[in-house]
């Protein structure tokens, strides 16, 4: 019963209500609830520590960000449920609003990319030594055919130049389309094979299991939900294909936030397989790469055959 209790006079305020509903919707920090509410932050975070103190939701620091989500937890879905059926005007206004500050989200990010599109391999560069990186990508993928290939974020399309060739097929999609004029480019002659798509890593505009080897290579850090592009990304491997993640360890480098546009200060081996276990992928192999002034690191992943799991 007190666990009762904490719950109903957790949701028993409006404020919090609302943050309730919109969590459900997303991952937000502190700061993005604010902009939704119209509130002060330091309003916002009291709000935050009363549902997180029943049990609602959880909290995630990130550098000078605090990250929410809904705790995962059975009894908070007929909570939402209750509030989908009665809920009044302020659920769609509220998810305007949200859908706003995502907008403002994406729109930084492809500001950046339209900005600095012809110095991106540069910058990518300037974080870690990009020619061992790659020399790990290629032995963690082994001798194994690559088949059909997937560069999510493919950005110049380095990552179609390197394992493109020796593919069956490969397509690159990438949001910024400064950034698909300079592959096209690029590609044209090294893998003239390759197809390149405007997209967006949450919604793309793909078959499900069309790939054999799925690649994101320094791009995971820019989206705002990275579980769901995950999520998304997993939908194109194929039974038996796989999915390599290139990315950076946890890290506290505020300014690339402001500075380069980065939405999150690089991800834990526990997120990653969390994600990747919802999407119906094993995380099969980890590796990190120190040097520079960030860590990388390479996490790859498979789906396992329908075969194979009959078998089991």
């Amino acid at each position: 019963m007190d666990r009762l209790l904490d719950i109903f006079r957790a949701l028993g305020d409006p404020t919090r209500l609302r943050i309730f509903a919109l969590l459900r919707r997303m991952e937000l920090s502190v700061g993005e609830l604010a902009q939704v509410l119209g509130q002060s932050q330091p309003r916002v975070s009291r709000h935050v520590r009363i549902l997180a103190d029943a049990g609602l939701t959880t909290r995630r620091r990130e550098g000078s960000w605090v990250f929410l989500a809904l705790a995962e937890d059975p009894r908070n879905e007929p909570l939402l449920a209750a509030i989908e059926h009665a809920a009044g005007d302020w659920v769609d206004e509220d998810a305007a609003r949200l859908a706003a500050v995502r907008t403002e989200r994406a729109e930084a990010a492809e500001r950046y990319f339209a900005e600095r599109a012809e110095e991106w391999d540069a910058i990518r560069s300037l974080h870690v030594p990009e020619q061992q990186v790659e020399a790990a990508m290629a032995d963690i993928l082994g001798e194994r055919p690559v088949g059909r290939l997937v560069d999510l974020g493919t950005g110049t399309g380095r990552m179609i130049e390197l394992f493109g060739a020796s593919a069956t097929r490969a397509l690159g999609v990438d949001r910024s389309p400064e950034m698909l004029r300079l592959a096209r480019a690029k590609l044209a002659e090294a893998v003239p094979i390759a197809e390149l798509r405007q997209g967006d890593l949450t919604a793309l505009p793909l078959a499900d299991g069309l790939a054999d080897t799925v690649i994101l290579h320094q791009v995971l850090h820019f989206v705002p939900q990275p579980g769901a592009a995950l999520g998304e990304a997993a939908r194109l491997v194929a039974d038996g294909g796989r999915m390599l993640i290139v990315d950076f360890a946890p890290h506290e480098r505020e300014e690339l936030r402001t500075r380069d546009a980065h939405q999150r200060l690089g991800f834990s081996d526990g997120q990653i397989e969390g994600w990747l276990n919802s999407a119906g992928l094993d995380l099969t192999t980890i590796r990190e790469l120190e040097g520079g002034e960030l860590t990388v690191k390479l996490w790859l992943a498979e789906r396992p055959s329908a075969v194979r799991e009959k078998a089991a």
